[in-house]
Parts: C-alpha cells; sequence; structure tokens
C-alpha cells in the first residue's frame, strides 16, 4: 500500500514470513514523524537494509490499523497539495503533484 499523507510517503508491505509490516519510506524523517505523530510503537528506521527503499521500520497490523484511523480522523483540509505545500513545504507539494499528475492516466483505462 502506497500512502501519502501531509506529513511523509509511505509504502506498506508485509515481507514473506513474516507477521508485522514493513513500512518503507524515501526519507527517514517521514518514518519519525509517523512514529511522533500516530504511531509510537513503530519500531527503529533502519537504513539501507533493502532493495528500493532506503528507509524502513516493522510496525503491528493492529497498531498501523489504529494509526491510519487517527490519521484519516485528522484529515480536515479541503486541499491536499495545498496542505502538503504548507506542512512539508512547496518542494515536497512538487513531488506529490508529479505523482498526481502521471496517476491522470488511470482516468484512460476505462475507455
Amino acid at each position: 500500500m502506497w500512502l501519502f499523507t501531509t506529513f511523509g510517503f509511505f509504502s506498506a508491505v508485509q515481507k514473506p514470513g513474516d507477521d508485522f509490516l514493513t513500512i518503507r519510506g524515501r526519507s527517514a524523517k517521514d518514518l519519525d514523524q509517523l512514529r511522533d505523530e500516530y504511531l509510537p510503537s513503530l519500531g527503529p528506521t533502519t537504513m539501507g537494509g533493502g532493495t528500493d527503499y532506503p528507509c524502513r521500520a516493522r510496525a503491528s497490523h493492529e497498531d498501523f490499523a489504529r494509526a491510519m484511523g487517527a490519521i484519516v480522523r485528522d484529515v480536515t483540509y479541503s486541499n491536499f497539495k495545498s496542505a502538503v505545500s504548507k506542512e512539508m513545504g512547496h518542494e515536497r507539494s512538487r513531488t506529490y503533484h508529479k505523482v498526481w499528475s502521471d496517476l491522470l492516466a488511470i482516468e484512460q483505462e476505462d475507455q
């Protein structure tokens, strides 16, 4: 699962043989924000221990689900990209916008 928020970008997966989730990111700061704001039980961030994401940490499914609920309850903005710009700066907002723009191709799938 990919998760874009006003405080970071994450990829959550369950690796074969694991009973927990691996929460991956491009920025250790994003994982720190997730831990500080919503998921205090998130394990320590490890760097360079994987394939395509430089940062990762572990969490239980239950703890991550609770964190997701809290994240959703905190959505109060009317425009996501503007909220990202306010919280994380223009550069991160621009990066998210590029992804949003690429996802426009999904609209063509049903035509």
